[in-house]
């Protein structure tokens, strides 16, 4: 019994002691080669540019989908796919304009 003890201690203290090292490359240095052109990415689908082209899409999408006649099951449901993406582009647009937040906070 006493013999698990220390095994169960031993075991514990050099796991902890070793879970250091596995968090040792998450400090500082360099990012990865591909950060900055996904971040340049991020950046021109939440800017203003974005935003405005965001709204245009809401208001043709809607407008078709609302006066539009008969429709095929296909163009409602590639109308409906811009309409959502035109609501997350400018829900983000709004998000980052009205409090500053671009992006989930971990």
């Amino acid at each position: 019994m006493k013999n698990r003890f220390l095994r169960a201690l031993a075991l514990t203290f050099v796991s902890f002691g070793f879970s250091g090292l596995a968090f040792a490359g998450g400090g500082g240095g360099g990012g990865l080669p591909w950060e900055g052109p996904l971040q340049t990415l991020a950046n021109s689908l939440t800017g203003p540019v974005a935003l405005g082209i965001s709204i245009i899409a809401m208001a043709a999408a809607g407008g078709t989908l609302v006066f539009g006649g008969e429709l095929s099951e296909f163009t409602r449901k590639a109308l409906l796919l811009v309409l959502a993406i035109a609501f997350l582009v400018a829900g983000a647009g709004f998000m980052s304009a009205l409090f500053g937040v671009s992006g989930a906070l971990v």
